[in-house]
């Protein structure tokens, strides 16, 4: 706001969060049935735009099976003694990114 005499004018400021872009990709990970797969990658800054692990086209939560962590801009999903039903792919996506392993 700025103000003199009996005349006054008032702005906003509107911030928009920049862009996390996925600067280290997910690695294919091989494991024996029964136990844990460790996927990982790294997001170009910290964000609090809404980041989604799937395994296929179901999207996942953690729960007693998986284990989603954040760890400033690291990213991580532990698949908790997988099966064979869990031979899928496992995918990434923040924003308009996506990383696919």
């Amino acid at each position: 706001t700025c103000a003199t005499g009996d005349q006054q004018t008032t702005a906003l400021v509107h911030l928009k969060e920049p862009e996390a872009t996925i600067v280290e990709m997910l690695k294919d990970v091989t494991s024996y049935e029964g136990e844990d797969a460790v996927f990982e990658c790294r997001l170009s800054r910290e964000t609090s735009q809404d980041a989604q692990w799937f395994l296929g086209d179901v999207p996942l939560q953690s729960n007693e099976m998986n284990e989603i962590r954040v760890q400033g801009t690291r990213h991580s999903l532990i698949l908790r003694k997988v099966t064979l039903e869990d031979c899928e792919s496992i995918s990434f996506k923040v924003g308009q990114h996506t990383s696919t392993a």
